[in-house]
């Protein structure tokens, strides 16, 4: 036993046997229970044995939701990224319309200004969540609304090596 778990022990001890002598200095008529006291010591006895085991608990949970938390939270800038970069490239390459089907070298041109916007301004750990400028490429060639014709041979590999072979800003 530790020395705290004696400590408390005998003060309860101590306050259940402080009735005997009070009872006898009293009148011998009344009974005087310190019960106040021992309730004291109890409750302070089970508050530090409840107190380790809930902070266990909190600490527990929150180790529970941080993974997937951050995944959430990680998963959402991604998409926010391929939005905004998106965005930006259909702004930037005349000719693309948003809304509008693109063509396959309108859309690859998109997809590659989106990905150099992407290196040039997104953090390094963002675009390491996305899966690098090739999972980035990826989730923008996804994200837009390309010719029938279109797919990863005529569109999308264009768009990387066009991404590749422009400097960064």
């Amino acid at each position: 036993m530790t020395p705290r778990i004696l400590e408390r022990s005998a003060a309860m001890l101590a306050a259940f046997a402080a009735p005997q002598a009070a009872l006898a200095a009293a009148d011998p008529a009344s009974a005087v229970l310190p019960w106040g006291d021992a309730l004291a010591a109890a409750a302070q006895g089970a508050g530090a044995a409840i107190v380790p085991v809930a902070a266990a608990a909190a600490t527990a949970a929150l180790a529970r939701v941080a993974g997937p938390l951050r995944l959430l939270v990680a998963n959402t800038l991604v998409e926010r990224l391929v939005r905004n970069v998106g965005d930006y490239a259909l702004n930037a390459v005349a000719g693309a319309v948003k809304g509008r089907t693109l063509t396959v070298p309108l859309g690859s041109a998109v997809i590659a200004a989106a990905v150099q916007r992407a290196a040039d301004q997104a953090p390094a750990w963002l675009l390491k969540e996305a899966g690098g400028l090739d999972g980035l490429a990826e989730k923008v060639f996804r994200s837009l609304p390309l010719d029938a014709d279109a797919d990863a041979a005529n569109t999308l590999r264009p768009a990387l090596e066009a991404a590749r072979r422009r400097p960064p800003a």
